[in-house]
C-alpha cells in the first residue's frame, strides 16, 4: 500500500526514466510533485525503497532503480482486480470476523478502531480514514484511550514487530526514552519507530540495520502514542 504523493512519485520516476534513460534529480521530483522542499522527496524516496519499489545505487549520481510497481499497475494485478470485482457481484463473502468474536466472550475484549497499516519504516499520511475494529484482549490494556494500527514493513523486525501484525497503541504526548511509539513527523506524516533523544534532537530509530536511524529537531516530532501490546494471525 502506498501512498498517494509515493504512488505519484514512483510514476514519475517510470515516465522519466523510460523517456530519458536516467532518473529524475531531486529538484525535478520536487517541482512534479509541487513540493516545498526536497527533503519532501528524500522521505518518500526512503518510503519506496524500504517497501522495495526501488532501489538506490551506490556512488551514483541520479540513479535510481525501479524493482517493482504497484499492483494496480500492472496487467495482472488490473486482471485480478476486475476478477474480484466480477466476483463481489456474486458472491456474499462469509464474515470470518464476526465468527471470531462469536468465540470470544465480550466481557474479555475490547473493541478499537483500526486507523490503518502504518509503515514500520515509512511514513504514511493518514491513518484514521476508516471506521474499521479490531478486537482486543482485555487484559491488554489499563486505563486511558486506545487504538490499534496494522504494521506494513519490516524495519521493526529486531523488535518482533512483522509486516502484517497488529499493534495496541496507547494514546498520548510523552514517553520514555527507548519506546515504541507512533510518532508525528512535520504534522503529516506518521511512522513507528523507537524513540531516542539526543540533547535537543528527536531519533526516531528503526529495528533492523537495513535501516538507517533519522534525526529531526524538536519542534518536528510529536508523540501520538506509545506500543503496549501486539497482536498476529498464522
Amino acid at each position: 500500500m502506498l501512498t498517494r504523493k509515493q504512488h505519484e512519485l514512483l510514476s514519475y520516476i517510470q515516465g522519466y526514466l523510460a523517456e530519458k534513460g536516467i532518473s529524475p534529480s531531486f529538484d525535478e521530483m520536487k517541482d512534479a510533485l509541487n513540493l516545498k522542499s526536497k527533503s519532501g522527496i528524500h522521505r518518500l524516496i526512503t518510503g519506496l525503497e524500504e517497501r522495495g519499489f526501488i532501489r538506490r545505487l551506490a556512488h551514483r549520481a541520479r540513479a535510481l532503480e525501479i524493482l517493482k510497481l504497484p499492483e494496480e499497475a500492472t496487467p495482472a494485478g488490473r486482471a485480478r482486480q476486475a476478477a474480484e470485482r466480477a466476483r463481489d457481484d456474486n458472491v456474499i463473502e462469509p464474515d470470518f470476523r464476526r465468527g471470531r468474536q462469536a468465540t470470544m466472550p465480550a466481557a474479555e475484549s475490547r473493541s478499537l478502531p483500526l486507523y490503518g497499516r502504518i509503515a514500520a519504516g515509512t511514513p504514511i499520511e493518514a491513518l484514521r480514514q476508516t471506521n474499521a475494529q479490531v478486537d482486543v484482549p482485555a487484559t491488554m490494556l489499563g486505563g486511558g484511550e486506545h487504538y490499534a494500527l496494522e504494521v506494513a514493513g519490516e524495519s521493526m523486525v529486531d523488535a518482533g514487530i512483522h509486516d502484517g501484525d497488529t499493534v495496541v497503541i496507547e494514546r498520548c504526548d510523552t514517553a520514555e526514552n527507548g519506546s515504541i511509539v507512533v510518532a508525528l513527523i512535520e504534522d503529516h506524516e506518521v511512522t513507528l519507530k523507537r524513540l531516542r533523544r539526543r540533547g535537543n534532537s528527536v531519533a526516531l530509530e528503526a529495528a533492523n540495520e537495513a535501516y538507517e536511524t533519522r534525526i529531526y529537531g524538536p519542534d518536528q516530532v510529536r508523540i501520538q502514542g506509545r506500543l503496549i501490546g501486539l497482536m498476529r494471525a498464522y
